[in-house]
């Protein structure tokens, strides 16, 4: 069996396991899908946020709505394409009202799924979208305003934070700075 082929069914495997997850207050929420992730396997690029929303919920795949419209219109320009790369959330299960995951939902999600997800695939570099998922990474509070684009090495991750796209729906004059960033990750994978 060849490696792409076998860290998909290790995937596979893992997901298998949480598919009615409870282990967290999200699991007793209303959720329609558990979004585990989606993409290549043998990604080099993993990209992380913080949630699913409304459209990913419906859909049980990340970044499907019009923040994932964004990031693949940004993406392809830039020689980056979403099916060579692995999308995924820290917490695997919608917040009600898109809020902010809790504490004990981040952690719980990211010691079940998050970090296995990561040894599972290897990628060469984790770009975070939004200052929650990078926060869930490095445990410790940050401004992503001030952060954005620097190369973080934390344990054996190599992370280029940036703005989640959601941002740039609502801050359009951030977009230029997002594409920079885009730009310095596929020097980054190569």
């Amino acid at each position: 069996m060849n490696t792409k082929n076998k860290k998909k069914l290790l995937l596979e495997n893992l997901y298998a396991q949480y598919q009615n997850c409870t282990a967290c207050p999200l699991g007793f929420q209303d959720r329609k899908n558990i979004v585990f992730g989606y993409g290549n396997s043998n990604a080099l690029i993993m990209f992380i946020g913080e949630g699913p929303g409304k459209d990913e919920d419906e859909q049980g795949k990340p970044f499907v709505g019009r923040s994932g419209k964004l990031l693949t219109k940004i993406l392809e320009p830039v020689g980056i394409k979403r099916e060579d790369v692995f999308i995924t959330n820290v917490v695997k299960c919608r917040p009600p009202q898109n809020r902010k995951p809790l504490s004990v939902e981040s952690k719980t999600c990211k010691n079940l799924l998050l970090f296995k997800q990561i040894n599972i695939i290897k990628p060469k570099i984790i770009c975070t979208l939004g200052a929650s998922a990078l926060e869930a990474l490095i445990e410790q509070p940050i401004k992503i305003s001030q952060i954005r684009g620097t190369i973080i090495h934390h344990k054996t991750l190599t992370i280029l934070p940036t703005y989640h796209p959601a941002y740039l729906l609502r801050n359009r004059k951030e977009i230029e700075k997002f594409i920079s960033d885009m730009k310095k990750l596929k020097k980054l994978s190569l």
